[in-house]
């Protein structure tokens, strides 16, 4: 791997054995064991056409050419191929986006279940996958080719899986639930980066009576939970519901949930955590409450609309918000149980990164304990944390945490220690990006600031509402920032126009000065999918933005497209 030389220092190389950069990919899943039979196995880098290995090999050709020529042109050019290849390497990365958004290929067919309005992804490896008329399907990003298809029927429940906007699709593996009913009906499907990693599993009835129904879980595992403990711990308190629905009071006590996580595979536990009861308001242990994970035979219903037993969970790559009367807690992959100290219905879990999480309380003025991978409290800060939604990891690890009662954006390390505290411009305030020693961040308004990374000193403005150039008739107009990735120099911003119909538009800006490099009024080209009536066009990006393996596209319900 080459490494960014300073301003007049000589070039560097790591020289990298191919063997020992492959040892650092894991071959599969915690518990895996590391073949098919016994989990999810990911793609080998070591092998031939591994785009992993063609990355090292062509990094390493580059550097002795660039020793070779000896010029400042070639050592500029292996210094953007290092970002370029750097960049596909980060989840949110883009390999390039010096020049405005063509439109590359595009995929024409079913995004989703067709139940949703949303189409949820799942990046599996250097593939975009997502549930389909027929099944699971898997794009190259670069060519939108089907690299593989997975048959599934028409009831199967895949994930985890999410809107490209809301959060890192990336995930390790897809399992997917089939069938209906507690018999042998019901059977999952373990899927890798390389599609299905073996013959769907028949779910024993016996696992369902003893462990609970299953749920789609995190790193290739099966969730399996039910209350436990005698009905009689039960106490309504002074909770009560209408009629109509209209809930007040609290539960005082209840039962805890056992939460297990099996192997999707196999069917070996990987973990069993029990999360406790705690007092709730009664709104959370109403039927109308978004729990319905256990089903009617964990239910207990008293008082009218009281459901003491009902729970549910949201489930991504990273996490698992579980929900429920009494019951409103994250665990990790790893089966770490975080937040069990926020009172329910008052705060709950954020990732940060891959490996970091956030307990948020909304107690008065936001706080946050800072978590590492163990559960271990390493810190605290004030106010609502942020990570970037796009970063080209080569500054200090950076969290932000927006104070908007007290008007103050403060900068932290990981661990909490405080960086910088300026005052905000305004409410509504986002990290969209840490791009050398730049933060971008932006208001609720569509101001775009870079701030100096180290100081919080204010580098640029951009201003989202005024014309970008004289001729434009500044067509954003009153904007806020929708999504946000970046290539290592620049930052790509899909903003969405508060007039006009919610109008979407791509601007890219110089991280470091803060220049508009290029921009399109509407996203860019026309966009190409067959619509139901067939005689329809729509301009530019209406749907969400995903970076996949470098590659930026754009997904929609009725299809996929590359833009490049």
């Amino acid at each position: 791997m080459a490494r960014d030389p300073d301003e007049g220092d000589a070039f560097v190389f790591d020289l990298v054995d191919d063997d020992a950069a492959a040892g650092d990919v894991p071959t599969g899943p915690a518990g895996s064991g590391g073949t098919p039979d016994a989990g999810l196995a990911a793609a080998d880098p070591s092998a031939s056409g591994s785009p992993g290995r063609k990355r090292r090999a062509t990094a390493q050709t580059a550097a002795v050419l660039a020793i070779v020529l000896g010029t400042g042109l070639a050592v500029e050019g292996i210094r953007d191929h290092a970002r370029i290849e750097r960049m596909r390497d980060i989840p949110g990365g883009v390999a390039d986006l010096s020049a405005p958004l063509e439109e590359t290929w595009v995929w024409d067919g079913t995004v989703g279940s067709g139940e949703r309005s949303t189409a949820d992804v799942v990046v599996l490896g250097d593939l975009l996958a997502f549930r389909s008329d027929d099944g699971l399907v898997a794009l190259d990003p670069a060519t939108g080719r089907e690299a593989w298809t997975v048959r599934l029927r028409g009831n199967a429940d895949c994930g985890p899986m999410v809107s490209p906007a809301w959060t890192d699709p990336a995930s390790a593996a897809l399992v997917c639930l089939q069938g209906t009913g507690n018999g042998a009906e019901r059977e999952v499907v373990a899927v890798g980066p390389g599609g299905a990693t073996a013959a769907p599993r028949v779910l024993d009835a016996a696992d369902t009576r003893r462990y609970g129904l299953p749920h789609v879980g995190p790193d290739g595992t099966v969730l399996r939970a039910k209350r436990v403990g005698p009905r009689s711990v039960i106490d309504l308190g002074d909770a009560a519901c209408t009629a109509a629905g209209e809930c007040s009071g609290s539960v005082q006590a209840g039962r805890d949930l056992l939460l297990r996580a099996e192997d999707a595979a196999t069917g070996v536990a990987r973990w069993t955590v029990t999360v406790p009861f705690r007092a709730a308001d009664a709104v959370q242990c109403a039927r109308t409450f978004s729990g319905s994970w256990g089903g009617s035979d964990t239910r207990l219903v008293l008082s009218g609309q009281l459901t003491p037993d009902t729970f549910g969970a949201q489930v991504t790559a990273g996490l698992v918000h579980l929900n429920g009367c009494g019951i409103e807690a994250s665990v990790t992959s790893d089966g770490v149980v975080l937040g069990t100290e926020i009172e329910p219905g008052r705060g709950g879990v954020v990732m940060l990164g891959t490996t970091r999480y956030a307990g948020v309380s909304f107690e008065g003025v936001a706080r946050a304990s800072l978590y590492a991978a163990d559960g271990d409290v390493v810190g605290e800060v004030t106010g609502y944390p942020l990570s970037p939604a796009a970063t080209d990891e080569v500054g200090p690890v950076t969290l932000l945490a927006v104070d908007e009662p007290a008007r103050r954006l403060r900068a932290y390390e990981p661990d909490g220690t405080p960086r910088w505290d300026i005052v905000l411009q305004s409410g509504g305030q986002e990290f969209l990006a840490q791009v050398g020693d730049t933060a971008v961040v932006t208001s609720g308004a569509g101001t775009v600031r870079g701030l100096d990374l180290a100081t919080g000193a204010e580098r640029w403005v951009w201003d989202g509402s005024a014309p970008v150039s004289a001729d434009d008739g500044g067509y954003f107009g009153s904007v806020h920032v929708v999504q946000a990735f970046t290539d290592g120099e620049s930052v790509l911003l899909l903003t969405e126009r508060e007039a006009g119909g919610g109008t979407q538009g791509l601007v890219a800006l110089d991280a470091a000065s803060g220049a508009v490099l290029w921009d399109r009024a509407g996203g860019g080209p026309i966009t190409t999918f067959d619509l139901a009536d067939g005689d329809t066009v729509e301009q530019g990006v209406v749907g969400d933005l995903i970076a996949v393996d470098g590659n930026l596209l754009e997904v929609t319900p009725r299809g996929v497209r590359g833009l490049g």
